[in-house]
């Protein structure tokens, strides 16, 4: 059982956790670098830009990690971008690269042939313009088996599931380790004054249960949970509320929201606030998630909240075949365009599926600038990521 980490040393030790995780595979450190993928793409020449595509709520970090299967505040279970912390007002071609590159990273820790990623990227097109297309229709994807089975142990998830993989074998309390390290006593009162506050204990109470009245805070510490978010205010609370059906557990996610990377259009109105922004813009791209959402300040930091349901699970797709590959590509992009085609008119999705219609080089059936782009990006993150292990071992070492 790995230790907790004392709060005095918790920005040495996040630091090192950082590190490691990216340099595990290069997968992980295209899900871990946002910042380098938008300079390097806007370091591209322009014939090689992408289109600017309708001003759109977009996820902004479109990797494989950031969907999955989620919960609405009823418990039916969809597959949706599941991370908006870099959600803004953009160019919904952005979120294209991002899962293409996510994709492309994949198939080569799969050790897939290269040409696997021209199908991937052919598939990424076709399931983002049939969203287009059908925004409001149930369309049957085949789904990639590691999805599939994702959102098959989702829909069969209870709270003793959920509770059995956070909480101690004790009862309703967080277990202090890898996962969770004790608070300092000031963020520990930080977040009971957080749970007294109007807005924050009305939203409690009303994801918990019809009649609820009382909340109480069993235990909370601070989350070591994924890899943009170490370093950064992340802290798990428990609660218990009592309504009709008697006493009821929680377990709360405060995540701290910092300004996004992404780069926002010309003239869109956005909240200032970063935690604003991202529950506005999960509620447009995400509803299940968005309407579970609270922005909200602890210690003056803007920060999130919702309450995790047993049904939200992250994709794992860190190595497939190379037909789920492709049919991975192809749901996966079905999933973000109905995200970005709801936001649109059917005038703006018609020509908004007209620009991404352009052949790529050759026979190739995806626009030439998706091409570029993936295969720019990978091969600069791929040298990136071997920098980063050198200065990881190294470090290590010493």
């Amino acid at each position: 059982m790995a230790k907790a980490v004392h709060p005095t040393a918790r920005g040495a030790a996040l630091d090192r956790r950082r590190a490691l995780k990216m340099a595990r595979s290069a997968h992980a450190f295209v899900r871990g670098s946002t910042a380098l993928f938008y300079r390097w793409l806007g370091e591209q020449p322009n014939h090689r830009r992408p289109p600017e595509g309708p001003p759109v709520w977009i996820c902004g970090d479109c990797h494989l990690g950031n969907l999955g299967p989620i919960a609405d505040a009823g418990g039916r279970v969809e597959v949706l971008i599941r991370d908006l912390d870099q959600t803004v007002i953009g160019n919904p071609a952005h979120d294209l690269i991002r899962l293409g590159l996510s994709l492309a990273s994949a198939a080569r820790g799969s050790d897939l042939p290269g040409v696997t990623t021209a199908h991937m990227l052919e598939e990424l097109i076709a399931g983002y313009q049939l969203a287009l297309e059908k925004p409001a229709a149930d369309v049957a994807l085949p789904e990639p088996s590691a999805v599939r089975a994702v959102r098959r142990r989702a829909l069969g998830r209870r709270w003793r599931q959920l509770a059995k993989e956070r909480l101690a074998d004790s009862g309703p309390t967080l277990p202090l380790g890898k996962r969770f390290w004790p608070l300092r006593p000031e963020e520990r009162a930080d977040l009971e004054r957080l749970l007294e506050t109007p807005e924050v204990r009305r939203f409690a109470l009303d994801m918990a249960a019809p009649g609820a009245e009382h909340i109480e805070l069993l235990d909370a510490a601070f989350w070591v949970k994924g890899c943009s978010s170490l370093g950064r205010l992340r802290q798990a609370a428990i609660v218990r509320t009592v309504g009709d059906g008697g006493p009821r557990f929680g377990l709360i996610d405060i995540k701290e929201a910092v300004p996004s990377v992404a780069p926002v259009a010309l003239g869109a109105e956005m909240p200032a606030d970063p935690a604003e922004r991202v529950v506005e813009g999960a509620r447009a791209l995400s509803p299940h998630l968005g309407d579970r959402m609270l922005a909200a300040r602890v210690a003056g930091a803007p920060v999130f909240i919702r309450e995790l349901k047993p049904q939200d699970l992250k994709l794992e797709l860190e190595q497939f075949t190379r037909d789920e590959a492709v049919r991975a590509a192809r749901y996966l992009a079905y999933v973000v365009g109905k995200a970005h085609a709801r936001q649109l008119d059917k005038a703006a999705r018609r020509a908004w599926r007209a620009d991404l219609a352009a052949r790529g080089p050759g026979d190739l059936d995806a626009p030439s600038w998706l091409w570029r782009s993936v295969v720019d990006l990978a091969g600069r993150h791929e040298t990136a990521y071997l920098d980063h292990c050198r200065r990881y071992a190294l470090a290590a070492a010493a």
